[in-house]
């Protein structure tokens, strides 16, 4: 009985510090899978198909996710999808300060992801 209170005891404390660092594991992963997929799948259709760049292209979805949250790409990549649709409709994507800035932000984070999983 004893053991069975020091044990329960023992996991009250560890638990409080387990749900903080869960908590952080999920703020820095918080790119779904599929997104993290569609990513790897697009980087080695433009860099080849081999193991390295496997390795390579997960090494740079990962080390966007670290820059950028999810959040900031999905709109990043949603206003480089309205600028190849063109028309009137979608100039705004291409002049707005707002839209440039989520451009701006996801490129420098590529260029980043670059450096570290590709030299």
């Amino acid at each position: 009985m004893i053991r069975a209170v020091v044990l329960g005891l023992g996991l009250a404390l560890v638990a409080p510090g387990w749900a903080a660092a869960q908590g952080v594991a999920e703020r820095l992963n918080d790119y779904p899978t599929e997104a993290r997929a569609d990513y790897v799948f697009g980087c080695m259709a433009a860099n080849g198909q081999s193991r390295q760049v496997l390795r390579q292209c997960a090494c740079s979805i990962d080390e966007i996710a670290a820059i950028l949250p999810y959040e900031k790409y999905v709109e990043a990549e949603t206003v480089l999808s309205m600028r190849l649709t063109g028309g009137e409709r979608m100039a705004v994507f291409n002049s707005a300060v707002a839209a440039n800035t989520l451009v701006v932000d996801l490129r420098r984070a590529q260029a980043e992801a670059e450096v570290v999983c590709f030299f």
